[in-house]
């Protein structure tokens, strides 16, 4: 991989960007896209993440494509989405939503789906939704009222940031512990490794 080669993240979160420093990577440009979220109807969770992840990708590559200087970057989106069964919880942006997701999710188990989308340099798009299966212990009322109070909720699918307060909460975990912050580094290499990204090249020597 050429060492110039430019990276873009598609999407305005600092958990991903957190998560892709973590393995090297240090995106040339952060193009977060403004896409209406709203789930279709009966739109199962998975769907949605891979729905939103592929649009988000695609907004982001019909901005650049054009731009000799940036028209072949490699172009990285993603979204993700928390559901109890087939009910999609979203994004909290008030009080007695958050509480309601709490409720909701003590004591019992739910899904994170996050879809990711890469477009490479040639203009193609690959696609993966990465499932971890969540369990939180039951929650007292003193708990959720302490945590309402930390504000950790807002803006958080599931009214959670499992890498907050609210990795006390969790009881099982069984797939990726980074799909449930933003973004499955596992599952991210391997499709940047397949399209010509190697890693392995960005890590810092001794």
């Amino acid at each position: 991989m050429p060492l110039d080669q430019k990276f873009i993240l598609a999407s305005g979160s600092p958990r991903r960007l957190d998560l892709l420093n973590q393995v090297g990577i240090k995106p040339s440009r952060l193009m977060p896209m403004d896409i209406d979220e709203t789930p279709k109807k009966s739109e199962h969770p998975r769907s949605l993440a891979r729905r939103l992840s592929l649009e988000k990708a695609e907004a982001a590559f019909a901005a650049v494509k054009d731009d000799l200087a940036w028209r072949q970057s490699y172009i990285l989106s993603a979204d993700t989405v928390v559901a109890v069964g087939r009910r999609i919880l979203g994004k909290t942006e008030y009080m007695d939503e958050a509480s309601a997701a709490l409720h909701l999710l003590s004591g019992r188990g739910h899904w994170v789906y996050t879809g990711i989308c890469l477009v490479t340099p040639g203009g193609q798009f690959r696609q993966k939704v990465v499932e971890t299966k969540v369990r939180f212990k039951r929650l007292s009322t003193r708990e959720i009222e302490a945590y309402l109070a930390s504000d950790q909720w807002r803006g958080k699918a599931g009214a959670y940031a499992i890498q907050g307060i609210a990795g006390s909460f969790v009881q099982k975990l069984v797939g990726s512990y980074t799909n449930v912050v933003g973004l499955p580094l596992y599952e991210t290499a391997l499709l940047l490794n397949g399209e010509g990204y190697e890693l392995a090249g960005l890590w810092p020597e001794n």
